[in-house]
Formats: structure tokens, C-alpha cells, sequence
């Protein structure tokens, strides 16, 4: 037994490539230093552009300090990779309850039937079922959303045996049965039919329902959680709800199969106008407390509704890391990446993650722990509960095994939801010391630092076969508002007592501090971005000058920055899975997120900052209409409404094409009376800026389908380019 203990539960390789990241760091940081020196030794007098180049001298200052920042990431990179059999054979008898928390908000944007597919597909993991433990958050309070998950408990002693009878993936069964070869590789295809119909069924019956609003009247009387709702119940203005549809504990709850099935619970907690409930970081922590009544597992998964489970295994993998007997006492949460299966070919939107997945967040493993980005994460319940990190803790992985006792179903829900009330929380620890952390529109990031501060480490887990996939955004206003979201969290940690250059100092190593500082600094990269896509256009066509000539020797580090740098990047995503258009899109998107999602980032926190705004957490809807579902099949942008947002990225279009060709026929004309290779990285840069925004152009003069910029968006933009003709460039 001992030399079985000695084999490790994971090993960690790091990645390679490392020559050739060191060369491409170090030629950079030696360009970007000669770049800097130029600038500051080279101001021109007042009145010929000293201004604008001072503006310049700031904006690449900036990108310096954060091109440094990225780099804690690269450094050393490592993957995980992990040994289920050995688990087997030293913990199979003694493997712990994992309780399974799936929140959901709105049964219009987050269809139930999306929904449960999620949960279902987290209820069939190849675990022992009875060691399982589903809760579904419905901060909704709908009962539409619970209909579905009742459907879902029936249709689950059908569907639970039919996956592991024939070891099918993914378990989600609107993924698989989207798959039109499922059923050839199936030896009763009768069997695949019959369940694909049964499915079919329920969903239709499930949408059906949404759309019409109203649960029928017989439906109502097959289980007693319906009399839950009455007509004064509304999203906002409810009382708790807990009910049990599987209890996992009783002899009852078997499959068709007759193995036992998986507790599943739906849970509404209270909401009162006069309350706040801290939006998802409170539905969590309701969980947290409901589920130590009923289940009380040591494991916490947490996923959104429509993260489903894509690998059957992801449960053990996760438990390689906590039971392994040499490093596992220390490991406080396991996260899997967040990737998604609806991406286009060449990733259209920029959505895919790929190098943040393969590149920053195994970088971020490196330094002792990754980001707790919010779903497909397995916590230990002991750490979410604000547990320090002690060298003499060890788990009790046996509780919640135990059996419950003799009390009754009623009596436990009632217990339950006294826990979810809106005044439980009132003077507690809950959202600071204790659970998820409050105040922050990403909750979890400011969790999982709270976390590593309090000395635990984390591990970043990216199997070969997704864990989860979920549904990115498919529209251009889908994007732009979830990274708004994201980058003004992340901004507003940066900008608290939680930024990790003063709350971690001394708690975790600088290379993590500097690791969350990344997306931390999204929104204050706005700033330098819309001015260099903007302030050296407008010089073009002004005549100030504001890089050296191209036959000077000054010019080299800023065309070898430039180019080493789009190079690098290039090549990461290459190796991350995106494609060379891809790559291309990606850019283009980098540059409209910052000039948009990360502007109003900023201004947004800085008002909350202020007082002169609250915070708030919009849900990014999971659906969209045929046509625009069609067009981001064809890879077309989607516009269609007159957002501020888009005014933004159409004036910086049009003012780089007015000022390209204005400029040049000035050049041409030699009405600047200077060399025209004075002008040439101007031109250069502008002409990047208009290629990049080809596709702008024609939603704006050439597109006539309802995905155009609309003509208002456009007229706008004529305006405002108008007017930054008129600012001067001092």
C-alpha cells in the first residue's frame, strides 16, 4: 500500500516553446525601452504637435507597463494531467458528496429547457449517483423554470440509465442528440429513437409552456411544489422556496434500472423590493446554506445554466487533485476553462477564450493558482465557508455520506428555507468573511483572491476533452455588454482595498498579483487605445508628425515592437486552436472591446466610484432571433440597433478613412511642403486601423439586411467626426 501511495494522483508538465517566448520577451522589452527613450528625449517645441506627442508618450507608457503585466503569465506555463485509476484503486469506497449548484435568472433569456439540459447532463456524471446532489437557483422565482425541472426529474429516470448503459458523451441530451451521428455508433438504435422522442416531447411540451405563460391545471396538481406560486408572486417579490423533486436518501428514488438517483432540489430564495440580494454572489451563498441542510457534501461544483457537462469523468479528475496525498491538502479549488460550442470557424465575435484557456489562465497555474472565473469549479465547501489555510487540516471527505436520520421531507425544506430569507445574512459574515464576497460585479474573481490570500492554491484543469461548453454570445451587443461586465469588475477590484498589489502583498507571490492585474487594467487600456486610434489619424491630416521618419534608425524598435508583438500573438493563438482569420477577427475585436465594453467600464466604475451610480448585473441573453442566428453562421457582424456603442466604433471608422485618404491627397499634393516618408508610419498605422475595419464599412454603405449599422448610427458618426476635425493637434 505504501509504494501505491507514493504513485501521485496528477502530475504537472511544463509547457514548451519556452526559447522562443524568451527571445520574442526580450527583443520586445529592449524595443519597447528604446521606444520610450525616444519619446521622452525627442518632445517638440510648443505649437508643433508637443501636445499630441506627450498624449503619445503616455498612451505607450501605458501599453508598456501592461505588456510587462502580461508577461507574468508567460513565464512558466504548466498543464495538469491526472490519474483516475490510481483514485480508483485507493479511494472508490471512500469517495465524497459532491452537491452540484446551477444558477439560472430569467426564463426568457435562459430558456428552461437550456436549462435542464444542464442539469441533466451534471446528474449523469460516471459517479455513484447517490453521492450526487443537484440544486438549481432560480433567482427568477418562476414557475415556468420550475415545470421544467420537474419534467426534467421524470425524463432523468429514462435518460441517467441510457447514458451510462452505453458510456455516451457529451450527457447533456440536447447536445447529443444534436449530433446526427449519435445513434450509428448505438447497438439498439430502437432504444436511441425512443429516447431521442421522449426528449423531443418534453421540450416541446417545456417551450410550449414558456411561451404561453401558464402552467395546465392538472400539471399543477402532480406535485405539491406548484402550490408555491400564486397570482401576487412576481420576480422581485417572493417568499424562499425549496423543494426537493429527487430525494437521493430514499428507497423511492431509483431509476428504471432500479439504481439510485441523484438528489435534486429547486431553490428560490426570498426577494423583497425593500432588500437587496447581491445577484449571484447571493443566490450562491443561499446555496451554500440550503445545501449543508440536505446533503452537506465536502465537494462544491458550481455551473451556469448553460455551462453543461461535456466530459463524464470531470468529477474525478477534479478529486485526483484533492485526494492526492502528497500536494492535494493545500488545493483549494480545481477550475476547468470555460469554452463554448457554438463558436464559428474563425471566431467571429473573439469569444473563444483560446489563449486566455491555453496560455494566461495555465500561466496563472503556475504562480500557485488560477482565477475563479465563476463556473465549472470545484470548491472544497470548508474553503467557500472561510476557511484559513492550516498545514495540520484535514478534510472529513465522509461528511454528508451519512445517513439523514429519520426527518421528515417537509420538515427539511421547511428547515431549508429559512436559510434563503432576505434578513438571514443581517449582521453575519455572509458576503464578506463567509461565502461568496459581495460588492463586486464579478464576484467570483474577488472569491477566488480572498481565497488564495487565506493561503490555499488552486489548480487550473484543461482536459483534452472539454469539461463544459457552454454558449457565447452571438450578437455584437451580447459582447460588448459581457465584457462591459467583465472589465468593470475587474476594474473596480483593481481600484479597492482588494486590488492584489495591496490586499495580497505578502499573502501571494508578485508573479499572481501581477497575473490578476491583467484583466484587472482591461478598462483603463480604453484610454490609450482610443487615443492611438484616433489622435495620429487626425496628425495625418493635419500635418503633425508624430513618429520618426521611416529611414531613420528611431523608427526600427517601433516597427519591430509592432511587428514582434502581432507576430507573438499570432503564433499563441495559432497553437491555442484559433484560426489565422480567426486571429484576425480577434484583433479587430480587441480593438472595438476596448473602445466600447472597457470605455464604459471605466466611466461605469468610476461613477460607482463616485456614488453617482449603483451597481448592477444584466443577464447576456442565451438566445437570438433566426436571422441574426444566421448571419453569425455566415461569420456577418451584427448591428441592427442605434447603440451609443456603435456610434463609437463607426466614428472611428469613418475617421480613419476620411483621414487616410485626406491625408494622402495632402501628401500627394505636397502641401506639407515635407518628405512624404515623414508621414509614411502614420499612414501605415491608419491604414492598419482601416483594413482592420473593413467590415464596419460595408454594415455602414453596402449591407441591407436589419444587421447594418442603422443610418441614424451613421449620420451620428458623420457628426462627431466632424467635430474632431476641429480639435486641434498641438
Amino acid at each position: 500500500m505504501e509504494i501505491s501511495h507514493q504513485r501521485r494522483l496528477f502530475a504537472t508538465e511544463k509547457m514548451g516553446g519556452r526559447l522562443v517566448y524568451w527571445f520574442q520577451a526580450a527583443t520586445i522589452a529592449a524595443g519597447i525601452v528604446l521606444v520610450l527613450y525616444y519619446r521622452a528625449t525627442n518632445v517638440p517645441a510648443a505649437g508643433e504637435g508637443r501636445t499630441a506627442w506627450l498624449g503619445m508618450l503616455a498612451a505607450e507608457f501605458m501599453y508598456a507597463v501592461y505588456w510587462v503585466i502580461t508577461q507574468s503569465v508567460r513565464w512558466c506555463p504548466v498543464r495538469r494531467r491526472t490519474f483516475k485509476d490510481r483514485l480508483s484503486e485507493r479511494y472508490e469506497e471512500q469517495l465524497p458528496g459532491v452537491d452540484i449548484f446551477v444558477c439560472t435568472a430569467d426564463p426568457h433569456s435562459e430558456p428552461p429547457s437550456l436549462v435542464i439540459s444542464t442539469v441533466l447532463s451534471v446528474m449523469a456524471y460516471n459517479y455513484p449517483s447517490e453521492k450526487i446532489s443537484v440544486y438549481l437557483s432560480d433567482d427568477g422565482g418562476s414557475i415556468l423554470t420550475f415545470y421544467g425541472l420537474w419534467e426534467a426529474s421524470i425524463f432523468a429516470k429514462k435518460w441517467l440509465p441510457f447514458c451510462k448503459r452505453h458510456n455516451i458523451e457529451p450527457r447533456s441530451p440536447a447536445a447529443y442528440f444534436s449530433e446526427s451521428e449519435g445513434h450509428h455508433n448505438m447497438r439498439n438504435p430502437k432504444e436511441w429513437s425512443f429516447i431521442k422522442n421522449l426528449y423531443e416531447e418534453m421540450t416541446e411540451r417545456i417551450d410550449t409552456t414558456v411561451m404561453s405563460g401558464k402552467i395546465p391545471e392538472e400539471i399543477k396538481l402532480k406535485h405539491k411544489g406548484f402550490k408555491e406560486w400564486s397570482s401576487e408572486i412576481t420576480s422581485k417579490n417572493h417568499q424562499p422556496i425549496v423543494q426537493i423533486l429527487i430525494d437521493g436518501k430514499s428507497q423511492n428514488a431509483v431509476d428504471d434500472d432500479g439504481n439510485t438517483l441523484p438528489t435534486l432540489v429547486y431553490m428560490a430564495r426570498e426577494k423583497r423590493p425593500q432588500y437587496h440580494h447581491n445577484f449571484k454572489a447571493g443566490a450562491l451563498n443561499s446555496l451554500i446554506r440550503v445545501s449543508s441542510i440536505i446533503s452537506d457534501s465536502p465537494v462544491i461544483l458550481n455551473v451556469d445554466c448553460d455551462m453543461y457537462s461535456n466530459n463524464r469523468d470531470s468529477i474525478r479528475d477534479a478529486l485526483c487533485f484533492f485526494h492526492d496525498e502528497e500536494m492535494g491538502h493545500d488545493i483549494g479549488f480545481v477550475q476547468y476553462p470555460q469554452n463554448y460550442n457554438n463558436m464559428t470557424q474563425n471566431n467571429i465575435y473573439g469569444n473563444s477564450l483560446n489563449v486566455i484557456n491555453h496560455v494566461e489562465m495555465s500561466g496563472l497555474d503556475s504562480a500557485g493558482g488560477c482565477l475563479y472565473i465563476g463556473t465549472g469549479c470545484f470548491h472544497r465547501r470548508q474553503i467557500l465557508c472561510g476557511k484559513l489555510f492550516s498545514k495540520d487540516y484535514r478534510e472529513d471527505w465522509n461528511r454528508g455520506i451519512k445517513e439523514r436520520g429519520q426527518e421528515d421531507i417537509n420538515e427539511i425544506e421547511e428547515k431549508a428555507k429559512s436559510l434563503a430569507t432576505c434578513t438571514y445574512e443581517h449582521r453575519t459574515q455572509w458576503g464578506d468573511e463567509i461565502g461568496v464576497k459581495y460588492g463586486c460585479p464579478v464576484e467570483d474573481v474577488i472569491t477566488g483572491l480572498a481565497i488564495h490570500c487565506r493561503g490555499w492554491k488552486a489548480v487550473y484543469m484543461n482536459p483534452q476533452r472539454a469539461a463544459f461548453l457552454g454558449v457565447a454570445p452571438t450578437t455584437l451587443a451580447q459582447t460588448i455588454l459581457q465584457h462591459k461586465r467583465w472589465s468593470e469588475g475587474n476594474f473596480t477590484i483593481f481600484l479597492s482595498k482588494y486590488c492584489t498589489f495591496l490586499f495580497g502583498h505578502g499573502k501571494i507571490s508578485l508573479q499572481l498579483q501581477m497575473g490578476y492585474c491583467i484583466y484587472g487594467l482591461w478598462a483603463a487600456n480604453s484610454l490609450p487605445t482610443l487615443y492611438y486610434v484616433m489622435v495620429p489619424s487626425l496628425g495625418l491630416i493635419k500635418g503633425t508628425t508624430l513618429f520618426p521618419e521611416i529611414t531613420s534608425p528611431w523608427a526600427t524598435p517601433f516597427i519591430y515592437v509592432f511587428c514582434m508583438k502581432n507576430i507573438y500573438s499570432l503564433y499563441e493563438a495559432l497553437l491555442s486552436g484559433d484560426t489565422l482569420k480567426g486571429w484576425w477577427n480577434g484583433q479587430r475585436m480587441w480593438m472595438i472591446k476596448r473602445i466600447t465594453s472597457y470605455l464604459y467600464g471605466l466611466i461605469d466604475t468610476i461613477r460607482k466610484l463616485s456614488g453617482l451610480s449603483k451597481m448592477s448585473f444584466v443577464v447576456t441573453a442565451k438566445v437570438s432571433d433566426e436571422n441574426e442566428a444566421k448571419r453569425y453562421e455566415q461569420e456577418i457582424l451584427e448591428f441592427g440597433s442605434s447603440s451609443p456603442a456603435y456610434v463609437i466604433i463607426a466614428t472611428v471608422a469613418l475617421l480613419n478613412i476620411v483621414c487616410l485618404v485626406g491625408g494622402l491627397s495632402q501628401i500627394m499634393a505636397g502641401i506639407w511642403n515635407m518628405p512624404w516618408n515623414v508621414f509614411l508610419p502614420q499612414v501605415i498605422l491608419c491604414g492598419m486601423i482601416v483594413i482592420t475595419n473593413i467590415p464596419i464599412y460595408e454594415a455602414m454603405l453596402l449591407r441591407k439586411d436589419k444587421g447594418r449599422i442603422p443610418s441614424s448610427v451613421t449620420l451620428a458618426s458623420i457628426g462627431f467626426v466632424m467635430l474632431a476635425f476641429l480639435v486641434p493637434i498641438v
